[in-house]
């Protein structure tokens, strides 16, 4: 069950994408603010980590296929057909403690795109050419460590979101990636599932319902099978802890959410 919805806010000129947290789970929850996220240091409530270290954030071209048996008949017609390969990687670690556990963090981003141009060999302009995208791998990994003797087995995230034109059922010339990067988090005994919480639905300034023209990425739910223990909010950096757990757990989703804000290849940017 989908807890947390978002609201497109408009007002004037300015567009304000907002987090709604049931009330329910307000209620039963607290709430704090994320301070230096997306940059080297990261603090809230009790909580800190050390500096951010990260590994090289590189984007680089791969190997893409040429289509010379393709071209020799598309030449004659003006048009031109090539792929386009593109990758991207980074990784970071830091340590995040709450005074009296510390948690060591090791997170590392992998992205592959995969595209297909086609263009009018004479043409110029923005229309002379398109691309069409043929395959999307996202794939976000983190490690996290402790030497709390309660619970002190390690515990492993993955999160991913893929894409391939193969599969897609909608046969639409063009493709969107969908924000829904998902994933688990388990110690081996214990498990916590990462849901997106995406929105289509929109509000406008004078309060009649409108819609986008895409899913927007505004947060995530933190589950066990039992229920929704917390819910991160991307938007204006917060995060609800159910106020029944414990200190451990509070420290592990608290080493998760801290991780995902501190990511650089995901195109959540806000």
């Amino acid at each position: 069950m989908v807890f947390a919805t978002a609201l497109l806010l408009t007002s004037c000129n300015k567009t304000i994408l907002k987090l709604s947290i049931p009330q329910a789970f307000k209620d039963e929850a607290t709430a704090v603010h994320v301070n230096g996220s997306r940059t080297r240091l990261m603090s809230f409530a009790n909580y800190s980590t050390t500096k951010i270290k990260r590994g090289a954030h590189v984007k680089y071209p791969g190997w893409g296929r040429g289509f010379f048996l393709e071209n020799i008949v598309l030449n004659h017609f003006g048009i031109g057909k090539e792929e386009h390969v593109e990758k991207e990687k980074d990784r970071f670690r830091y340590t995040i403690s709450n005074g009296k556990n510390a948690m060591q963090v090791f997170g590392k981003e992998q992205k592959i795109t995969r595209s297909i141009e086609y263009k009018l060999l004479n043409g110029k302009g923005p229309f002379s050419s398109f691309d069409q995208l043929q395959q999307y791998s996202y794939i976000f990994s983190v490690l996290f460590t402790t030497d709390t003797s309660n619970r002190a087995a390690a515990w492993e995230l993955v999160m991913t979101n893929m894409y391939d034109r193969k599969s897609d059922v909608s046969n639409g010339p063009f493709a969107i990636i969908r924000p829904d990067e998902s994933g688990i988090a388990t110690n081996g005994k214990d498990s916590l599932f990462i849901k997106p919480v995406s929105v289509k639905e929109a509000e406008r300034a004078d309060g009649r319902p409108g819609k986008l023209l895409f899913k927007v990425l505004a947060g995530y739910e933190i589950c066990t099978p039992d229920g929704v223990v917390a819910i991160i909010d991307l938007v204006n950096k917060d995060i609800w802890f159910y106020n029944e757990l414990d200190e451990t757990d509070r420290l592990t989703i608290a080493a998760i959410s801290t991780a995902l804000f501190a990511r650089r290849v995901s195109n959540v940017q806000w």
